[in-house]
Formats: C-alpha cells, structure tokens, sequence
C-alpha cells in the first residue's frame, strides 16, 4: 500500500499551491517559541496562541487550495477558461504560468491551439520551467505547449503576437513595476487585434488598482473593443474562509476583445 502511494505521488503532476509552507512554518515556529517562554509571562502565553491560530489558518488555506481539499485553486484556473470565448484556433500565451497549470489546462480545452507560457520563475513561488516541462509531460500535452523566461513588465513579444492572452493571480506580485495597470495595458499589446484575453487578479483591491470601472474606462481607452469584470470572489466554491482581503476577497476577472 505504501508502495502504491509513494509511486503515484512520484508521477503525478505538482502544480504548488499559492498558499506558501512559510507562511504555516514561520507562524507555527514562533507561536512555539512564545508558549515554551510562556512560563514568565501571561503575555508571552497569549502571543504564541496568536501566532499558532495564524498557522493554524494558513494550514487550513492550504488545503482548501490543494487537489486533495477543495480544489480551489483548480476552480479559479477553470472559471477563467470558462469565461474565455475562443474557438482554439491560433496562438495563446499564458503570463506568469507558474508550474504550469493554467497552460496546461488550457491546451488541454484547446488541443489545436499552439500554447506559450511564460513566467521569471523565482525562488519564492518554487516554481520552475522545468517542472512546467515535467507537468506538461506526465499530462501528454509536452507538444502542444512551450514554457520560456520572461518578465510580464516587458513581454518579449511584438505587438498583436497572440490570438487569446491569458493570466491568472499575478500581476499584484511583480515587483518591478508599481503601476500594476501597466501590467495589463502590456499584456493587452501582444493580443492581436479582433483576439481575447482573460485576466484574473485581485483587481478589487483599490489601493493596487483603484477603481474597477475606472480601470474599466482606462482599458477601453486604449482601443478595446469590449470588455467586461466579473467578480469571482463571489463564485459559489470559494469558501467564506478564503474571502478575506489578503486571500481572494478582491479576486476579479477582466475578460474581453480587443
């Protein structure tokens, strides 16, 4: 049985969870470390049950993230896909692809289409382009889809390259640019006229963004032809427990023509 386990987790695919273990560990240790000095001090006692519950929380995400929770992470790459209208004819990239999983999700709804994602892979994340590579291998997809560096600041692609562009929980984390508007006003260059694009991030946080229908008016200004957002912090699988700000409560999606 052991046996079994330990070879099905060799060859399944490892997508990573957006819930980081540092953010369990570091809580966990220190909460540990206030209760074990707890003896001199009331204080200290309720300082470590702070920091254990924060663990405690954190741990919980996880697993509701993961495949074996409820799969929310799957969830929200699969609501953007189903609000993406495309027919699977052309090119599409993938910004800030991760581990993989949301390019991999899309070739697999699109097969004829030809797929690119991109990503700076750094150490915080644990993701990689070769675990992007291996995941899309053990998926049967490795020939349909092609993983490359790149910063999602300064696509390395001409303009109007793309027939759908597609990103999922990212742009609020590149560091570079402070202007996070300027994110999506690169990632709508390379999508070729008359072409698609689903952005999802936390578009609702307004000290990042501002206002949404301003946003909206802003995208617009730039020549698109339609655009719309929906808020997918209200999607029925997201538990209340992951709807707080600093999780997925200001989760949106701006999909669209250009």
């Amino acid at each position: 049985m052991k046996f079994r386990f330990h070879l099905t987790e060799r060859w399944a695919p490892e997508y990573g969870n957006w819930v980081s273990k540092r953010l369990i560990y570091v809580p966990a240790t220190v909460g540990i470390g206030f209760i074990v000095l707890a003896m001199w001090s009331l204080v200290l006692m309720i300082l470590g049950t702070m920091f254990l519950l924060v663990a405690a929380y954190f741990g919980y995400a996880r697993y509701l993230f993961s495949p074996r929770g409820g799969d929310v992470q799957g969830s929200i790459w699969s609501i953007l896909l189903t609000h993406l209208e495309w027919d699977g004819r052309g090119q599409a990239l993938d910004i800030g692809c991760g581990n993989g999983g949301l390019s991999i999700r899309l070739v697999k709804k699109f097969p004829d289409a030809k797929i690119i994602g991109v990503d700076s892979w750094g150490a915080k994340w644990g993701y990689s382009k070769s675990l992007c590579e291996r995941n899309a291998s053990l998926e049967s997809v490795g020939e349909c889809v092609t993983f490359q560096r790149a910063n999602a600041s300064s696509l390395p692609f001409p303009d109007e390259s793309f027939d759908v562009v597609v990103s999922n929980l990212v742009f609020h984390e590149v560091r570079d640019t402070r202007d996070k508007v300027k994110l999506v006003r690169e990632a709508l260059r390379v999508v070729r006229k008359g072409g698609r694009f689903a952005l999802q991030d936390l578009f609702l946080m307004k000290q990042v963004y501002g206002d949404v229908d301003e946003l909206l008016r802003t995208i617009r200004g730039w020549g698109v032809t339609k655009v719309e957002f929906v808020e997918t912090r209200k999607a029925p699988f997201i538990p209340r427990v992951l709807k707080l700000p600093f999780m997925v409560g200001t989760l949106g999606l701006i999909v669209g023509e250009k």
